[in-house]
């Protein structure tokens, strides 16, 4: 593999056109492409596709372990979960489009610069369905417009957040946002509560940030060291609640592909 860390590091749109393969690393994550279309990406701001998997109950926790252990050295995760009957090819190219999709936010974000790109690496989860570079990067401008207009004060989706009390000429909470605010002790930051839950983390901004409009949440002055996350292991989510507008969006990106 070669290292682009001598010269300028190319953006995604350069690395789209020239049709190349690797791992472009970002400040905030990675995006991984093959022949210019991006095949996955990851962010330690956003839970992986094991945490996706598996706090839901979809997946168990040995069953995930499994497939890595017999797959990640050959870059075959994913395809072992569907040929052992673990995952139908439907719902791992689903699960796997909102992952992607998630960790883009973050590693393409406007406080995240490419800083390098690795010829030849591939992610170890292999290939799935991959997306064309320039819907990715459309995607990530509009979940960043989007909540920009329901919250414009970015800080809080990187810093601890707490729970207000209760006010009696608040807006009510629905039953996602009651699960958040549960989690906001000060301590957890929005992508530890992400986590925690089992969701994506954006969708977990999009809660936080309209908790904090409504006046439910605050930050805190002082930060405060959020727990340990889990590795690569299982630790599991919950699709529950289900963003539907962006099922349909994905599920209409797959069948544009078939």
């Amino acid at each position: 593999m070669t290292s682009g860390r001598a010269h300028r590091a190319p953006g995604l749109a350069e690395l789209a056109a020239e049709r190349a393969s690797g791992a472009l690393l970002c400040d905030a994550g990675t995006v991984y492409l093959t022949e210019g279309r991006v095949m996955h990406a990851e962010s330690a701001a956003a839970p992986g596709i094991d945490v996706l998997l598996t706090v839901c109950g979809r997946l168990t926790a040995d069953s995930w372990r499994e497939a890595v252990d017999r797959r990640e050295a050959f870059g075959g995760v994913g395809r072992c979960l569907v040929d052992t009957g673990r995952l139908s090819l439907a719902e791992l190219e689903i699960c796997h489009l909102g992952a992607l999709f998630d960790a883009a936010y973050f590693a393409l974000g406007p406080d995240s610069r490419p800083r390098g790109f690795y010829r030849g690496a591939a992610h170890w989860l292999g290939p799935v369905r991959p997306v064309d570079a320039g819907a990715v990067e459309r995607e990530t401008l509009r979940r960043q417009e989007l909540l920009a207009d329901l919250w414009p004060y970015p800080q809080v989706d990187q810093e601890p957040v707490v729970a207000r009390r209760s006010d009696a000429h608040a807006p009510p909470v629905t039953r996602r946002q009651r699960a958040v605010l549960a989690l906001a002790d000060s301590v957890r930051t929005p992508a530890a509560i992400a986590r925690a839950l089992g969701r994506p983390a954006f969708h977990t901004l999009i809660d936080i940030r309209r908790l904090a409009a409504a006046g439910h949440v605050v930050t805190p002055r002082t930060r405060t060291p959020p727990p340990p996350t889990p590795g690569r292991g299982p630790a599991a989510a919950v699709f529950a609640d289900p963003d539907i507008t962006l099922l349909r969006r994905l599920r209409d990106a797959l069948e544009a592909h078939l």
